[in-house]
Parts: C-alpha cells; sequence; structure tokens
C-alpha cells in the first residue's frame, strides 16, 4: 500500500506532546494510545522519522470541542431565571439536567482524549481517533496546502488542515477532529494540543521538503466560510507548492468498520 495516498482505515484506539528524541522506538507507540496493531495506515515505518506525537488536553477538548462551558452557563441562566420567576421546582430540574449533562459531555471528551493519537512523521500526520469507529487517517504531507492555527490560551491550540485533492474524509467520519463549518470540504484538525504554535511550524517545515505550505498562523474564524474566502499567509521556506492532485488521482478516503 502506497504510503502517499491518503486513506483512512478502520480498527482498534496515552501520548506525551513532547517531541520524540532521534531513534524512537516505533513499536512502543503501539503501547502508548490507541492501537493500530502494526497496519501501515496507523503505523510509522523504518524509514519514517517520527517528530511529534500528541492527544488532546481533555479539558480545553470539552470546552471547545463539547461545549460544555456554553451549556453550563446556559442552564444556569435558566436556573438563576426560574429563581427570579419564584419557581425552585423549575430552577432545580434546570440545575440538575445542566450538570447531568456537563457531566456526560465532560466524559465524552475523557473518551476522545483517551481514544485518539497524533502521530508526524517526516512524510504523514497519522490520526488514530474514533470512539465508536476507531479508524486511522493517514494524511500525506504533500498534500497538505496550508496548516491554519487557532491558540486557545497561551500553548494549547487547534491545528487544521486544508487538502489538495476532491475525495475527502466525512464530518461524521473525522469529528470532533474536524474543523467546524466545512462541510463541502472537510478539514481534518488536532483538537487542543498542547505547544501547539510549536507543533504547526514543525508540520509546516516537514512539509516544505514538498515545496512551500501556506500557513496562516493567526486565529481561525470558526463561521461558515464565505465565497472567494482566502487564506492569510506566509511560507514556511521558499519552493514551489505541490501541485493540487488531479480529479482522477485518489484522495482521502473513509473506511469505518
Amino acid at each position: 500500500m502506497d504510503l502517499n495516498d491518503p486513506v483512512a482505515a478502520s480498527g482498534p484506539g496515552k501520548a506525551a506532546t513532547a517531541p520524540l528524541a532521534p531513534g524512537f522506538d516505533h513499536a512502543a507507540l503501539e503501547n502508548d494510545g490507541p492501537k493500530a496493531f502494526g497496519d501501515r495506515m496507523g503505523t510509522p515505518q523504518p524509514d519514517e522519522a517520527v517528530l511529534w506525537k500528541g492527544r488532546p488536553q481533555v479539558g480545553l477538548l470539552a470546552r471547545s470541542a463539547f461545549h460544555t462551558r456554553t451549556l453550563g452557563l446556559y442552564m444556569a441562566a435558566l436556573a438563576i431565571i426560574a429563581l427570579v420567576m419564584d419557581k425552585p421546582d423549575a430552577a432545580l430540574v434546570a440545575a440538575v439536567l445542566g450538570t447531568a449533562l456537563v457531566g456526560l459531555l465532560y466524559g465524552l471528551a475523557w473518551a476522545s482524549a483517551r481514544t485518539t493519537l497524533y502521530i508526524l512523521t517526516d512524510t504523514r500526520m497519522i490520526m488514530r481517533i474514533g470512539m465508536a469507529i476507531e479508524t486511522r487517517v493517514n494524511i500525506p504531507l504533500k498534500q497538505i496546502t496550508a496548516a491554519n492555527l487557532r491558540m486557545r490560551g497561551k500553548e494549547h491550540g487547534d491545528i487544521a488542515f486544508a487538502l489538495s485533492g476532491d475525495r475527502l474524509l466525512g464530518n461524521l467520519l473525522l469529528w470532533p477532529h474536524v474543523r467546524p463549518w466545512h462541510y463541502a470540504m472537510p478539514q481534518p484538525m488536532l483538537r487542543a494540543v498542547p505547544d501547539a504554535a510549536l507543533v504547526a511550524q514543525m508540520i509546516a517545515e516537514a512539509r516544505a521538503r514538498f515545496g512551500a505550505i501556506e500557513r496562516n498562523l493567526s486565529e481561525i474564524k470558526e463561521a461558515a466560510p464565505a465565497s472567494g474566502q482566502t487564506v492569510a499567509q506566509g511560507t514556511a521556506n521558499s519552493g514551489r507548492l505541490a501541485p493540487v492532485l488531479n480529479r482522477s488521482e485518489p484522495g482521502l478516503e473513509g473506511a469505518p468498520a
């Protein structure tokens, strides 16, 4: 199977966030998060250099992808309104439901982080993801046309990938590891990763081996993109951008279990 063809394949899924030391034992990745059982889609090959691995930070993933803070504030507002209207029973119901929903969503965020492992090599980005549908996503660096960063605090952030080609993975297969509001052309996204700016820079530098990459290191706006939207950009290194795939060439595919 050609690793230059981006494919998502299914299969069974804790990872450090610091760059890996040279000579890191590739096999150890199997015991550091969701397992790939040696599948080339989710396992770096001996001739690949593993540059970084990481997983989402649970609290930030809960707030940004599962919207626990927004829901909690909404239910708290309902409880306060009910108290102001002298309806203590309704306030109690709102408080209990709010607590239960926030707890449930936080649990889902914990499960999502636990079943996620991002691996950056010198040729591709591997995403082992999936709570219910365990999936391995293989993204060749040469197909990344832009790595868009949104910082969430001083260190953590999200990194979304704009990809060349027209056969892309679906939002449902990728969620929550996908940029919101990009339904026609889904953008795989590393969620709530530590040292996000450094990781984005590492991705750009690794991608530069295949030609210059457009980079937007300003905030991603989580709103539906307007037609003709352009990405603020800079170049990681000089050189020509790798060509966009022709429609007849293979693109990203999803294969749920």
